[in-house]
């Protein structure tokens, strides 16, 4: 989560006050009895393993359940697509679930969380930092809030190149010499594929321990 990320001119992601979802294909049996999978421009969106829940302590630097301060969850990730320009724009919402251990008192509770664009499953071309701001209201254990943010793909950096789009959508008869092969075999094939995939991916900024205790807990 710390690492400085490259600016791109293909992609720009921008955070809102109030975030995140994508477009995805679908398969479909076709009169050959194969299956066509059908692509989309629109990033798929999702919550990385281990980023969907923060927790804060106090003290600090404790890790016991009896020193749980705040607990916090990502849910409901929904998303919309316009793919009508040369810009993808990907608008994304989800809400933040809260609760506090100690109910005394009005609260105020700023979480940062962060949204990214993955190109190719591994490379991370732009992040951006964002912050909700949750309300405990006195004598309450629970909080919720939205945020919202998106991401703007173009629309030529996540379109196949004709020849590769020909390769794989090309009927193949049974006999054909390669109907049996798989065109993502080939590795053009496969490395055109992953250079125009993109997903959007959202979840907490957590510091390396937060990060740690998600995973380990």
């Amino acid at each position: 989560m710390k690492a400085p990320i490259p600016a791109v001119s293909a992609i720009a992601v921008i955070l809102g006050a109030t975030l995140l979802g994508g477009c995805a294909g679908k398969g479909e049996v076709d009169a050959t009895g194969g299956i066509s999978a059908v692509r989309s421009v629109c990033p798929p969106v999702a919550i990385p393993a281990a980023t969907g829940d923060i927790t804060l302590f106090d003290p600090a630097g404790s890790r016991e359940q009896s020193a749980i301060d705040v607990a916090a969850l990502m849910t409901n990730v929904r998303s919309t697509c316009a793919d009508a320009t040369d810009q993808v724009v990907t608008s994304v919402t989800f809400d933040i679930r809260a609760r506090r251990n100690r109910t005394e008192g009005a609260r105020d509770v700023t979480l940062p969380y962060f949204i990214t664009v993955v190109r190719g499953g591994s490379a991370v071309v732009a992040k951006r930092i964002g912050r909700v701001a949750l309300h405990f209201d006195a004598g309450q254990a629970l909080a919720s809030a939205s945020a919202t943010a998106s991401a703007t793909v173009a629309r030529s950096a996540a379109t196949l190149p004709d020849d590769v789009r020909e390769k794989l959508t090309r009927k193949r008869k049974a006999g054909d010499q390669d109907a049996a092969v798989d065109p993502l075999s080939t590795p053009e094939v496969r490395q055109a594929v992953l250079r125009a995939s993109f997903e959007a991916l959202v979840g907490f900024q957590l510091t390396d321990d937060q990060l740690k205790y998600n995973a380990t807990r």
